[in-house]
């Protein structure tokens, strides 16, 4: 009979886990070297030449981030993975794996700030084109915007910061239809609540430095290759992955059809030197290693405030897709069964002088910005990460003056509804000396 898979909450624990030495230490060891040494002049040609296994210096593999990067494939379901230094970095060696100037890419408008920037502005230098959907939920849109020389698809899983789940299945099939891969951002989801490769897309990316690290104490990024995209049939799309030959006469999709794109990006983009400290990745190593009770934990403390709040006279509206008020509430339980995810995003009357009192009165939840940490926190997307947005673009996004995010942690959930009870005493009063004030 085959073995019974092992549950997600061994994998964490156990997955890829083959490479400790000859010591054979429980936890996985810290390689803190730039390069390794060759045993002989031929150990090093056939490393360089891809003859023999092993490696060579840390930009491009070290055997701590190699164990990060086996126990997140598996976890995502993916056929490997690459570490980099930070979320941004796994966008951008992603996007400039698929695209050359003169090329296209259709991405979600609701994604992370610094994606949006980076998409918008940096790609445009380099004479790669980029549209945005301004409403995901609309396949006509996302149809309307694919070009022949759209090269890839954008999207987050859950959107930040309204909490918006994506229709992965939906999305990936229209991209298949025009040829393009299928790139989804899975830092809020976490693989613990959805793997988007098992939806049909092609590459997951994630900011490990929020869930899967958990503590807000390290940065790292992580690129996952789902394998399955046909690289060999789109040649003239995809020429340095399918149509380029190495000095050995082989394309990368030649050379390793199922890891083609992830190849490439290890021994090609990663040139631009996005590699992680072996620190780091032994830091984010250990907080997968409980990721599944910090999410299950931190999803539910999320609901429970998510309800609450939505019940208070000082809040006009909460974004959270576990709430049968969201209009993706529906695809949140078909999507994440197992919790919609710990950030969302609430709305005080008051506008910006209630979310500025309420902010500063609180006194559990850390004014910062980041997401998927331990400890709760709130940020002010207005003025602080979606600043360069002008008050048109900020209202097409949903994104009022009195719209606060929130990244639930794992205090007791009790202590957080004081704390957000005693912001929102402190905002209904700001709003009460406003009207005073104005009259």
């Amino acid at each position: 009979m085959p073995e019974r898979p092992l549950a997600f909450s061994t994998r964490q624990l156990h997955a890829g886990d083959d490479q400790r030495g000859p010591h054979r230490p429980r936890a996985t060891p810290i390689y803190l070297t730039a390069g390794f040494e060759f045993e002989d002049f031929d150990e090093g040609h056939a490393r360089f030449g891809g003859a023999e296994e092993g490696f060579i210096y840390t930009r491009v593999g070290n055997p701590t981030n190699s164990a990060v990067e086996r126990r997140i494939a598996d976890l995502e379901s993916g056929t490997g993975a690459v570490l980099v230094g930070s979320g941004q970095a796994a966008v951008a060696t992603t996007v400039l794996s698929l695209v050359s100037a003169g090329d296209h890419v259709l991405s979600s408008s609701s994604i992370y700030e610094g994606t949006r920037e980076l998409l918008r502005d940096d790609l445009g230098r380099l004479g790669v084109s980029v549209d945005f959907i301004d409403d995901p939920d609309d396949l006509g849109a996302w149809a309307a915007g694919l070009r022949p020389n759209t090269r890839l698809v954008f999207a987050e899983s859950i959107a930040n910061p309204k909490n918006d789940v994506l229709d992965i299945a939906a999305l990936a099939e229209l991209a298949h239809r025009h040829g393009a891969p299928l790139v989804i951002d899975n830092t809020l989801a976490t693989p613990y609540l959805l793997r988007p490769i098992e939806h049909g897309a092609d590459v997951v990316v994630h900011s490990a430095s929020k869930f899967l690290a958990g503590h807000g104490t390290v940065l790292g990024g992580v690129i996952v290759d789902a394998g399955t995209f046909p690289w060999a049939e789109r040649a003239d799309a995809y020429p340095q992955l399918a149509r380029d030959r190495g000095v050995d006469g082989l394309t990368f999709a030649e050379r390793s059809p199922a890891t083609a794109f992830l190849d490439f990006a290890r021994r090609v983009s990663m040139r631009y030197g996005p590699a992680p400290s072996p620190i780091n990745a032994f830091l984010i190593l250990q907080g997968i290693e409980t990721l599944s009770l910090r999410v299950e934990r931190q999803s539910a403390t999320a609901l429970r405030l998510a309800q609450w709040l939505e019940q208070h006279p000082a809040v006009e509206s909460v974004d959270y897709s576990g709430l049968p008020s969201s209009p993706h509430h529906a695809r949140a339980l078909r999507y994440l069964p197992q919790g919609q995810g710990s950030v969302f995003a609430v709305t005080l009357r008051g506008g910006l002088e209630a979310a500025r009192a309420f902010t500063d009165a609180l006194r559990l939840f850390t004014r910062m910005t980041h997401l998927g940490d331990v400890r709760s926190l709130v940020l002010h997307p207005a003025t602080t990460t979606h600043i360069l947005r002008d008050e048109v673009q900020l209202a097409a996004s949903g994104i009022g003056p009195g719209m606060l995010r929130l990244s639930i942690g794992l205090e007791d959930p009790d202590d957080l509804i004081a704390d957000l009870e005693h912001g929102l005493v402190a905002a209904s009063a700001a709003i009460l000396l406003t009207t005073a004030g104005a009259a």
